[in-house]
């Protein structure tokens, strides 16, 4: 690790104290608000077995909702609120279609692709909503994935800079489409065509295996950060060009693979074969993953407001590391790597998160206890 790439991954202790205050004081009520108002649409879905699977997306990827939400931090104030409700709702989307192409199918690359328009529809400036659930068995959920869609287009329409993301956005939103559609349980065949695409689609000269490519075209961040750009007044379509291709591939590639490193159990569960199943060796993994959040870093350094991206990457990284699934020798070498690289932006993120996890796991001990009596 080099003295520069230190230095450049230095954040004040006055921008993580804000940007703290902000999110749990400012952005965090928010996430909650949206989140009690699709939970209830999604208790109102008439079929009975789409409303379980709406409500079970909205519980066990809850964190993913607060993480997508946590880049609303750095908007302008006056739009913030718009910002999270895009964010919010897009990757209530995600959740839940994510969730419907999880089952059993028996055209399951067609479903999922049907599911993913409405993925699509988020981001377009408007269009006719499609029957999103036009290869699925079941589609009586009441309007529940059409309300969703609207509300990300109304609020992503109140941005000044809306237009100038359009594009980068859709074209990250496509990433995420094809990689959902192909990414197989093994009953469904496995991942033969995802790496066939994905060996088509990996950038020239960054040297990422196939299924870092992969895994680059499955995450949201991208997106997340040029909505949250959009709320700037003045945004330059270069801007939004350099989000993109600093989100895609790096980013994007060590947020779904730390992802990857806590889920290994549920993957095995959905008979969802891990991308990190390739690596040969927990050391591999771990010396893989440095190198991405190298690669990562390096590329958020060359944004405008290089200092939030460098947080926000390292709140990202630490809400995996700091994970309370139990630590497997894969996950520890990692910690000790990819903190390493993304320096002392870590240090605050880890500490603040174990002491959530702590006194959540505190909480859920006392009731569990209570229940007992």
């Amino acid at each position: 690790m080099t003295a520069t790439t230190h230095a450049n991954s230095r954040v004040a202790p006055t921008t993580f104290l804000s940007a703290a205050l902000r999110y749990w004081f400012g952005v965090f009520p928010l996430i909650r608000k949206e989140s009690r108002h699709w939970r209830r649409r999604a208790e109102e879905i008439p079929d009975p077995a789409l409303r379980r699977l709406a409500l079970e997306a909205q519980r066990i990827k809850r964190s993913n909702i607060e993480g997508s939400a946590a880049f609303a931090t750095f908007a302008p104030s006056q739009h913030r609120g718009e910002v999270a409700r895009a964010q919010v709702a897009f990757q209530s989307v995600y959740d839940y279609v994510d969730s419907l192409a999880e089952q059993p199918n028996d055209h399951p690359v067609t479903n999922a692709r049907q599911l993913h328009q409405a993925l699509l529809a988020t981001i377009e400036h408007s269009s006719e909503h499609t029957d999103y659930y036009g290869c699925y068995p079941r589609g009586g959920d009441g309007g529940y994935l059409d309300k969703i869609v609207a509300a990300c287009r109304a609020a992503l329409d109140t941005l000044p800079s809306r237009t100038v993301i359009t594009e980068s956005a859709h074209r990250l939103t496509t990433l995420i489409a094809s990689y959902q559609s192909l990414n197989l349980t093994q009953p469904q065949g496995g991942h033969r065509h995802l790496e066939a695409w994905a060996l088509t689609n990996t950038p020239p000269g960054t040297g990422l295996h196939w299924w870092e490519t992969a895994a680059a075209a499955g995450s949201s961040l991208g997106v997340f950060a040029l909505i949250t750009a959009a709320a700037q007044p003045a945004l330059q379509p270069a801007e939004a060009i350099a989000i993109e291709r600093a989100y895609w591939p790096w980013v994007g590639a060590l947020h779904s693979l730390l992802d990857s490193l806590i889920d290994e159990t549920d993957d095995a569960a959905h008979e969802q074969q891990s991308l990190l199943a390739y690596y040969d060796t927990p050391q591999e993994t771990a010396a893989r993953l440095e190198a991405l959040a190298r690669g990562a870093l390096t590329a958020v350094n060359t944004l405008p407001h290089a200092e939030y991206h460098t947080l926000l990457l390292a709140a990202m990284a630490s809400s995996y590391l700091a994970a309370p699934e139990a630590p497997s020798p894969t996950v520890l070498l990692a910690r000790h790597r990819v903190a390493h690289v993304l320096g002392p932006a870590t240090q605050p993120c880890l500490a603040l998160l174990r002491v959530r996890h702590t006194g959540a796991r505190i909480i859920r001990t006392h009731h569990k206890q209570n229940a007992q009596l």
